[in-house]
């Protein structure tokens, strides 16, 4: 039987896909990097340019992976392999190995996120910022950390192997929703801190120097974030879009979903700030444990600081289930069209795969980070901007037609978003590129490097 003949599935409901594609984005994209990212890069001057890329790259790039997966029905090298010829039908091997490397070490980062939930109901966080960050160092690496990444995966490779209305669709519509109501909530219980004043002055009050001091740092970071925190450049909007089965507006549920992603990384920021500003620790903590070593030591300066922050985590561990299961659907459904395997075995094999490649990063942070920045500021990127290249100069016509399906004629809109993804969506991504290339060469010759020395 070929891959053909299966019968392929179906979104069951408008508010399946649309709580899918809300999920893969409202992840540890948001609520893990983003406040990082923002401390790192200055506060919000990077939120600013964040929100631009969201608006100017993010929107344009997401139609154009909707537009592909619905045209095609296929899974990313299957939609490239039909879409592209000579070395363009090799492009969709990019998303796929943007996925499993992401998923592997993301869900070495979910499993943090249970066992400090679990920390804020035994013992509590510890206040001094200096034990926590041994605490941190403890926790995240070694045979515990291995452990927790098997179990998450496992709950991944559960819920995808159901399928998409069994299991995915039935898992985003509880997971979402729940989401959204807890980070609210949290936001409102942040904005009665003490710290609160200051924090929003440091998060919504951008210092333009800043950018024109650091935008070699700002400009690939803010790149980088939109398209993690959006799903972009992974697959996941093309595979997810291959599932819909009618003439369904694609902008009109772009546009939902970017707008509820943002708004949950902005109210993340509202909940993270003033809680860092109250307990007077630095935002600007770098690294990939930042909100494990200066947000624990926050919630141990707190009054019941230990309910607030299993709260937290436990949402940073529901969002992240919510966008693991649609990294791991990229993958699954390359085995499922292009290999004729059922969906069970192939997310069983699929999630041993990158539980195997998780675990140098559940060892050591450096190793984490040797594959987050690859994949975030140099796959992530490269895989758009090839498709976007692709899609704007050579199927512009196709992409044009497929768009108005379920909206009607475009006219000059079409027109303009076509001209969108070929010059400022692909100008960006390629400068983000480069520069990630760069900053990514400096981590190799510095951090890594002192880290092989050390061995």
């Amino acid at each position: 039987m070929s891959s053909v003949d299966i019968p392929r599935e179906a979104w069951a409901t408008r508010i399946g896909f649309i709580f899918a594609a809300v999920g893969s984005a409202v992840g540890l994209g948001n609520i893990w990097r983003f406040p990082f990212q923002v401390g790192q890069e200055g506060g919000a001057a990077f939120l600013v340019i964040y929100l631009v890329f969201i608006v100017a790259v993010g929107f344009p790039a997401m139609l154009v992976e909707f537009v592909v997966g619905r045209y095609t029905e296929r899974n990313p090298v299957g939609a490239l392999r039909e879409l592209g010829s000579g070395a363009w039908q090799y492009v969709g091997w990019i998303f796929i190995a943007t996925g499993f490397v992401i998923l592997s070490y993301y869900s070495v980062v979910a499993g943090w996120t249970i066992r400090y939930t679990i920390l804020g109901l035994q013992d509590g966080y510890l206040a001094d910022a200096g034990e926590a960050e041994a605490q941190f160092v403890t926790l995240a690496s070694g045979l515990d950390a291995i452990v927790l990444h098997a179990i998450f995966m496992a709950a991944v490779i559960l819920i995808v192997g159901m399928g998409i209305q069994r299991g995915i669709e039935l898992a985003v519509k509880v997971l979402v929703p729940a989401i959204i109501v807890i980070t609210v909530g949290l936001a409102i219980y942040a904005a009665t801190l003490e710290g609160a004043g200051d924090a929003y002055a440091y998060y919504l009050s951008p210092e333009w120097s800043v950018i024109a001091e650091n935008w070699t740092s700002i400009l690939p970071a803010a790149a980088g974030q939109a398209f993690f925190t959006l799903s972009l450049g992974m697959g996941v909007m093309i595979t997810y879009a291959s599932y819909l089965g009618e003439n369904r507006n694609l902008a009109e549920d772009g546009a939902i979903v970017i707008g509820l992603d943002t708004a949950i990384a902005f109210v993340t920021g509202l909940i993270v700030f003033p809680i860092l500003f109250t307990a007077g620790v630095d935002p600007a903590d770098p690294g990939a444990g930042a909100i494990f070593v200066s947000l624990a030591a926050a919630f141990g300066d707190l009054t019941f600081g230990w309910l607030i922050g299993a709260v937290f985590f436990a949402t940073v561990a529901i969002a992240a289930l919510s966008s693991a299961i649609s990294l791991m659907e990229v993958v699954v459904s390359y085995a499922i069209d292009e290999r004729n395997l059922d969906r069970m075995t192939a997310a069983a094999l699929i999630g041993g795969g990158m539980f195997l490649l998780g675990i140098p990063s559940a060892y050591d942070l450096v190793l984490l980070d040797l594959f987050d920045l690859f994949a975030d500021q140099i796959l992530l990127v490269l895989g758009g901007l090839l498709l976007m290249i692709l899609v704007g100069w050579s199927l512009s016509s196709l992409a044009i037609d497929e768009l108005g399906r379920g909206i009607g004629d475009l006219g000059s809109y079409g027109t303009a978003w076509i001209w969108a993804v070929r010059i400022p969506v692909v100008l960006v991504l390629f400068v983000a590129l480069v520069l990630g290339v760069l900053d990514y060469a400096e981590f190799l010759t510095g951090p890594f490097s002192e880290w092989l020395a050390d061995r």
